[in-house]
């Protein structure tokens, strides 16, 4: 079993969920009692989401690139980013650390083409919404997937539900509504899937909420790792 370094905190609240969903499906699928071989590197996201804000990702470049060095140094095997917007500097993550990283949009990508989507909506942070090269510019160069947001209007609020509330660990029934109708306006629009692209997403809304197919980016990259971990 290789060991999977996690670069997390981003927020605390799905970096549990990472955690959980490894382990649960490494004992799924080994037995017993195993579980998954672990390093992880979890940060303070009041000084991330301060860097964000301000439009310091050089900085922020740094601190990601600090974390995956030592994890690196401390024996893991390969990288997963806990976040999607901080993909963005998957490429220095990777070429500092000197090891693998599972990037949040192939496990995305392949479970897409699977199903045969080729447009779909996508929702997450701003940053992601509004930044192609986190995941959108992917889907399209390695799997032919193109990917449309919300108007600004409605991004700036999805982006506030997250960065107010579900990083708090606060999920309310205005703010699921608020998401449903978002989904339902990407749907009206023409996406035959829409992306959870913010790893705290899949902690408000479910299949249910929107009806064409979901894919979630945290639970997608979650078992990709098991994937890689036992390769």
């Amino acid at each position: 079993m290789k060991t999977i370094g996690m670069i997390g905190g981003m927020s605390w609240e799905s970096s549990a969920v990472y955690y959980r969903i490894v382990n649960r499906e490494m004992q799924k699928r080994l037995g017993g009692v195993h579980s998954a071989k672990i390093l992880m590197s979890s940060f303070d996201f009041e000084e991330i989401e301060r860097l964000q804000t301000a439009g310091k990702w050089d900085d922020a470049t740094d601190r990601m690139v600090t974390a995956a060095v030592t994890l690196a140094k401390a024996g893991a095997d390969f990288l997963m980013i806990l976040c999607n917007t901080m993909h963005l500097m998957s490429e220095a993550v990777e070429s500092a650390s000197g090891v693998p990283l599972l990037h949040i949009a192939d496990p995305l990508g392949r479970a897409m083409r699977e199903k045969d989507v080729r447009r779909a909506g996508l929702i997450g942070t701003r940053y992601t919404m509004e930044k192609g090269g986190i995941v959108a510019d992917r889907l399209r160069s390695k799997f032919g997937i193109e990917t449309f947001v919300p108007e600004k209007d409605e991004r700036d609020a999805l982006h506030r539900i997250i960065v107010e509330e579900l990083v708090r660990g606060q999920f309310t029934a205005d703010s699921r509504a608020y998401y449903r109708a978002a989904m339902a306006g990407l749907v009206a629009s023409g996406a035959e899937a829409i992306i959870l692209g913010c790893t705290e997403i899949l902690l408000l809304v479910g299949r249910e909420d929107s009806a064409v197919p979901q894919f979630d980016t945290t639970t997608l990259h979650a078992l990709a790792a098991v994937d890689m971990a036992l390769a």
